[in-house]
C-alpha cells in the first residue's frame, strides 16, 4: 500500500497496491461470436432457442441443406491456450470464504477472484480485503456493498 496526497489538505488512501498484470498471452480469437440457434425456434414460440441437435430422418437442417442455419460441431471450438479465458486476460476461479483466497496466492498473474453468488454481504467485505493484502484482483468486488454515508 501506499499514501498520497490529495488535492485538499487531507490526507486520503489512493489506489491500493498495484493491481496484479496478467501474464503475457496469445490474443484470443472467437470463431463465431454470435450463438447457435435451435431450428425454427424462430417460427414457433414452443420452440426455444438453445440449441437442440436436429435428429429426423428427413430434416433438412441434419443433411445441411443449402440456406440453413449451421450446426454445431467441433471445428468451432476455441484454441486450447485461450479457452475459457477473459478479455482482460485471466482465468476465473470461483470463492466462497477467505481462505480459498490463500490458493490464489502463487496465481494472481493467471487467475482472478470471483466471489460466488451466496456469499453474504459480510462475508463478501472481508474476502475483498483480503484479496487486496494479497495483490488478487476480484471480478465481483463491488457487489452487495452498501454505500456508507458517514456525516
Amino acid at each position: 500500500f501506499f499514501f498520497c496526497l490529495a488535492r485538499g489538505s487531507s490526507r486520503s488512501l489512493c489506489a491500493a497496491a498495484m493491481a496484479p498484470v496478467p501474464l503475457p498471452h496469445k490474443k484470443i480469437v472467437k470463431k463465431k461470436t454470435n450463438k447457435f440457434k435451435r431450428h425454427q425456434s424462430d417460427e414457433f414460440v414452443k420452440v426455444k432457442e438453445s440449441w437442440r441437435k436436429p435428429r429426423g430422418i428427413d430434416s433438412r437442417q441434419r443433411r445441411r441443406f443449402k440456406g440453413l442455419t449451421l450446426l454445431v460441431n467441433v471445428g468451432y471450438g476455441s484454441d486450447k491456450k485461450t479457452r475459457h479465458m477473459l478479455p482482460g486476460g485471466f482465468y476465473k476461479f470461483t470463492v466462497s470464504t477467505v481462505k480459498e483466497l490463500d490458493v490464489l496466492l502463487m496465481q494472481n498473474r493467471r487467475y482472478a477472484a470471483e466471489i460466488a453468488h451466496n456469499v453474504s454481504a459480510r462475508k463478501r467485505k472481508e474476502i475483498v480485503e483480503r484479496a487486496a493484502q494479497l495483490n488478487i484482483k476480484v471480478l465481483n468486488g463491488g457487489a452487495k456493498l452498501k454505500s456508507e454515508e458517514n456525516e
